[in-house]
């Protein structure tokens, strides 16, 4: 049985999803403000964590920020706020999926399910290299020369998956969903902020850049 952890502190809101969940055969957890949501995180095993961004106590942006610190439990973050920035604030700071207020409980399910699939599937823990620029996906490492460059989860999985296919043109629908999981809620152009992020950190100046645009279709990273 799945074990989903409710961080929400409008208990009305918290006490339907929690019902819902355990219809659904799922044993469920609630806190009703970050600090003890954040303590049950990191002293019970989850399978899942629903946050709620505006919280009493500690924000769930520093709540998710300290669980990623020590794990990689999933999170979808569940707030009213849909502005982009708001929806990168969320992600940056390690959640994997995002939902708004109000939401139907379906969408819900199907946002859980979809994750619980992704964290199934078994990772293959190699060491891809590009030119001068190493990624190791079992440590998480990405080096370029002897600098090692630090990069948040969502950045990390974008480059890897680009690596991953060097040569092959990857569309931003299809980033989009490996990366985050869905298309109908978060705009596509987050995978053009992501990639402005990732060239940041990883070209250099007066360099061609490593991740390379095919105009209209996505992007590229080419041997």
């Amino acid at each position: 049985m799945k074990k989903v952890l409710i961080i929400e502190d409008e208990k009305d809101l918290s006490q339907f999803i929690q019902l819902e969940l355990e219809h659904e055969g799922y044993e469920v957890r609630t806190a009703f403000n970050g600090r003890d949501g954040l303590d049950q995180a990191l002293h019970e095993q989850v399978d899942l964590i629903l946050l709620d961004l505006m919280l009493p106590g500690l924000n769930g942006i520093e709540v998710c920020r300290r669980i990623r610190l020590v794990g990689s439990t999933p999170i979808i973050m569940i707030t009213a706020r849909d502005s982009v920035l708001d929806k990168i604030s969320g992600l940056d700071s390690g959640a994997d999926d995002y939902i708004t207020k109000p939401f139907q409980i379906e969408e819900l399910l199907a946002r859980m399910r979809a994750l619980f699939r992704r964290s199934e599937i078994p990772m293959n823990h190699h060491t891809i290299v590009c030119k001068d620029l190493e990624v190791n996906m079992e440590s998480r490492t990405v080096k370029r020369g002897n600098e090692e460059i630090e990069l948040t989860k969502k950045e990390f999985d974008l480059l890897y998956l680009l690596l991953k296919n060097k040569n092959i043109v990857l569309t931003r629908d299809f980033l989009l969903e490996k990366i985050w999981g869905f298309d109908n809620i978060i705009e596509t152009n987050i995978v053009d902020v992501y990639i402005s992020y990732l060239r940041a950190k990883v070209d250099r100046k007066e360099e061609e850049s490593y991740i390379q645009t095919v105009r209209g279709t996505g992007y590229i990273i080419r041997d």
